[in-house]
């Protein structure tokens, strides 16, 4: 994946805030004003040939925490030096469903990452693109699934807790971000899995872990997974809150930096 053109790609940083936590500003042609991208550096940074990236993908809107935060999360737990990745967490100027609407040019979630973030961490911090990770809850579950499934080349793993895999209509705000049914057929998880299962039989590149509100969508995924031949991990539970910080997070990077290339 190419850097895009300056007009596509406009960023200020990345600046060091008092936690470490490194923070870029950025103007997306994709989003309505003004966001975040905010890093978490490892302390040993490896050589870009082994380096490992994991996207931490909210559920919130700009920075929100009402659900916790997962780079603070990531620090807390400091996997980001025992696991040894770069963390990276963009934030959007709308409800996250890391969809692109078909209409509205600034609520272009799926563009942004792949035309933006992603660039912008490739030019701070080279990487290899199968070395990149997703990891996400709820919406942003769901989305890191759809990432992958409709990116293969630009990520290598996708790892998932409590998300409504087997949604096949709006929710939570979806509809404002997707906006219409047939936009939706692009990016339901089922549709995808079935469609794209030959770019993700090879090796196992997906993980589904837990529940809280949707252990029937995780069943679900998991069995059509196991029907469709596609290697993933997959825990059924435990129940934990909702949050990032409930306890799902470790065993879900453990899995993620697994399945994604060893550190050479």
């Amino acid at each position: 994946m190419g850097i895009p053109p300056s007009s596509e790609l406009e960023s200020s940083g990345p600046a060091t805030e008092p936690d470490g936590i490194l923070r870029c500003r950025v103007k997306s042609p994709y989003q309505a004003g003004e966001v975040l991208v905010r890093i978490l550096v490892p302390e040993k940074l490896e050589p870009p040939a082994a380096r490992r990236v994991v996207f931490v993908l909210p559920v919130e809107a700009g920075l929100g925490t009402r659900f916790g935060d997962g780079l603070q999360a990531i620090r807390r737990l400091d996997a980001h030096n025992r696991l040894g990745f770069l963390a990276v967490a963009p934030t959007f100027s709308d409800w996250p469903w890391y969809a692109d609407h078909p209409a509205d040019a600034a609520l272009r979630q799926e563009s942004h990452m792949l035309r933006v973030v992603v660039p912008l961490i490739a030019r701070l911090y080279p990487h290899e693109p199968m070395r990149r990770g997703l990891l996400g809850f709820s919406k942003s579950g769901w989305g890191a699934f759809n990432l992958l499934l409709r990116n293969p080349d630009a990520f290598g793993a996708a790892v998932a807790w409590d998300a409504p895999m087997m949604a096949d209509g709006f929710i939570f705000e979806m509809g404002r971000v997707v906006g219409t049914r047939e936009n939706l057929e692009n990016y339901r998880v089922p549709r995808l899995l079935a469609e794209k299962r030959g770019a993700v039989r090879r090796a196992k590149r997906l993980g589904l872990f837990g529940h809280n509100l949707f252990r029937d969508h995780a069943q679900g995924a998991h069995a059509l997974m196991e029907k469709l031949g596609i290697p993933h991990d997959y825990a059924d539970g435990p129940r934990l809150p909702h949050r990032w910080d409930s306890g799902w997070l470790e065993p879900a990077l453990r899995s993620l930096c697994a399945i994604l290339p060893p550190r050479e």
